[in-house]
C-alpha cells in the first residue's frame, strides 16, 4: 500500500507524504492533543528527533485536533515534530487508525493509535496498531535502525 495524504499542520501549511520523497516517514495517529499518553508519545518523538534525522527519516503525529490546537501542544510541550490536523478523520480512516474501541465496556469510534514506518518509495515498511504510548518512539527507532541494515 503507498498511502497518500494532504493536510495542514500547526502553521497552515499544506504537507503531503509526497514532500519526503526519498526519505522514511513515521506517521502516527493520536486520539488528543495534550492528554497524558498522547503528550507522553509526542514528547519521545521529539527526543529521539535526532536519531530519527540521523536515519533520513522524518516524524509526523497527525490527530482530528485543530490547528489551534496543535500550536498550544506544541508550544506548551516544546514539541520539534511536524503535527498535522486531520478534522474530518478521512486520513486516519484511510491509514485504518480510525474505528471502534472499548473504554470500560462501552464501544465507540476514535482514532486508534497506530504507527506507520513508510519506506523510500512511499510503501508501508512497517505498522503498529493500538500502540501503548510509553517506549513506542524507542521500538519504532530500533525497527528502522533494522531495516536499514
Amino acid at each position: 500500500m503507498k498511502p497518500q495524504f494532504k493536510l495542514k499542520n500547526k502553521d497552515g501549511k499544506i504537507v503531503r507524504l509526497d514532500d519526503f520523497k526519498e526519505r522514511w516517514v513515521v506517521v502516527y495517529f493520536y486520539p488528543r492533543d495534550l492528554t497524558p499518553g498522547c503528550t507522553l508519545e509526542a514528547n519521545e518523538f521529539t527526543k529521539f528527533l535526532p536519531d530519527f534525522k540521523k536515519l533520513n527519516c522524518e516524524v509526523i503525529g497527525i490527530s482530528p485536533d485543530s490547528m489551534t490546537s496543535h500550536c498550544k501542544f506544541y508550544d506548551k510541550e516544546k514539541l520539534k515534530i511536524n503535527l498535522l490536523s486531520d478534522p474530518d478523520k478521512s486520513i486516519a480512516k484511510k491509514f485504518g487508525a480510525y474505528g471502534k474501541k472499548k473504554l470500560y465496556g462501552k464501544e465507540y469510534e476514535g482514532i486508534i493509535r497506530s504507527t506507520f514506518l513508510i519506506n523510500k518509495t512511499g510503501e508501508i515498511a512497517h505498522s503498529w496498531k493500538n500502540v501503548k504510548a510509553p517506549g513506542h518512539a524507542e521500538k519504532v527507532l530500533e525497527k528502522l535502525r533494522n531495516l536499514k541494515s
